[in-house]
């Protein structure tokens, strides 16, 4: 909903109470008139405007320039028909124009349409009509107007800057949604074509001859792409066609769920909208690879255990690919009321201090997003513990965010 909406709404009964209330003046001091039956006339052509034109001022788009010069004009006309109806000793009493204060909803109609510009002009009209009807500039009557007068532009200002401000919100929103959607492209890259041209690219340098130049070739496919990938979010006017193509892009996790799926026990994983962790992370159990956890299933929306198997399966891939094929590592999965925590831990060589921060400028987003990304898109964490010559481990924690019914 536009921020400007319940602006438009509190207009709407603006207008029907202030004609109530010059209703009520009118018939208070019906007898005090020159002539009441002229007055009741203009009173009987304001009840009608301000109910046929009730769905007007409902939003700015039914809201025309048009309509609020006619609601401007019938408010003026009032206020000039007032000497013509009323007496002298009254007007110069202070007595309230025939519309009132219900001439205020016309100036507030071109602040909240036009902002604080056309709330000046409007006001400056009024202003002008409420001088020819008073004779002069009486001290009261100027007080009044320049409130009406500064109040209306102030509105108009308001106006402005919230639409100034949704504008931002909503560019903001979308800058944040290409991001995101280019973090997700770049975690499915991470999980499959990177680490394919990273294995042709090893494997062809092992064997040699034209494997060796495919291999290169393959090396620097990987290069490029990791560059891509890495050089921030596409916010420019190819924004929503790469977002479009985005949709036929597989899921996050879409591979381990397709080997997952292989299984006996992920067959059974699945129970509506939720899935067993554990049954997720069976595939990589092996000689290299050993997952314990609770005796009992650990369910999980589908999407957030597809996910954090993901994240897990991201996090071996880097077992095999820095601490080598013959690094044992143990997955281990804690199931606890307020969250599920699995933890990753291998006998490997460890991480330098500074290696992941560089490893994420050099375009290496194996850490940046297929784990750490993830996981803060479920709204959990990543922590790694690492010293050279001791091993790796890493810690991802989803929260279970309020779920009921284990």
């Amino acid at each position: 909903m536009s921020v400007e909406q319940p602006l438009w709404r509190a207009l709407t009964a603006y207008r029907v109470l202030t004609l109530l209330y010059a209703l009520t003046l009118y018939a208070y001091g019906y007898d005090d008139y020159d002539h009441p039956l002229g007055a009741g006339a203009y009173m009987a052509v304001l009840t009608v405007w301000t109910a046929l034109t009730v769905r007007m001022v409902s939003s700015a788009e039914r809201c025309t320039l048009r309509f609020l010069a006619g609601d401007l004009t019938v408010a003026v006309v009032g206020i000039l028909l007032t000497p013509l109806v009323d007496t002298h000793d009254r007007i110069a009493e202070g007595t309230p124009t025939l519309p009132s204060i219900w001439t205020a909803g016309a100036v507030l109609g071109f602040a909240i349409k036009g902002g604080w510009r056309w709330a000046a002009w409007a006001s400056t009209v009024v202003c002008a009509a409420n001088i020819i009807e008073r004779g002069g500039f009486a001290q009261d009557a100027v007080h009044m107007l320049m409130l009406v007068w500064v109040a209306s532009v102030a509105i108009g200002y308001v106006v402005e800057v919230a639409r100034a401000s949704e504008r931002t919100l909503a560019r903001a929103l979308r800058i944040e949604a290409a991001t995101r959607e280019r973090e997700r492209l770049a975690r499915d890259i991470h999980d499959s074509v990177l680490q394919v041209l990273a294995m042709v690219q090893r494997r062809g340098a092992a064997i040699g001859g034209e494997a060796a130049e495919l291999g290169q070739m393959a090396g620097e496919q990987e290069i490029a792409l990791r560059t891509l990938i890495s050089t921030g979010p596409a916010t420019g006017p190819m924004a929503g066609p790469a977002t479009a193509a985005a949709e036929s892009v597989e899921p996050a996790g879409t591979v381990l769920l397709k080997v997952a799926a292989d299984t006996p026990a992920a067959e059974m994983a699945s129970e509506g909208e939720r899935s067993d962790l554990l049954a997720l992370l069976a595939p990589h159990a092996g000689s290299h690879v050993t997952l314990s956890g609770p005796g009992t299933a650990v369910p999980l929306p589908a999407e957030a255990a597809a996910e954090l198997a993901a994240a897990v399966g991201a996090a071996l891939d880097n077992v095999r690919v820095h601490a080598g094929e013959d690094a044992h590592a143990w997955i281990l999965v804690e199931d606890e009321p307020d969250a599920v925590t699995v933890t990753v831990r291998d006998d490997g060589p460890g991480i330098p201090e500074g290696r992941l921060a560089d490893a994420e400028r050099e375009g290496r987003l194996g850490v940046a997003l297929s784990i750490r990304g993830r996981l803060r898109d479920l709204g959990g964490s990543a922590e790694w513990i690492s010293a050279p010559g001791q091993g790796t481990e890493v810690e991802l924690s989803v929260p279970r965010q309020g779920e009921t019914g284990r």
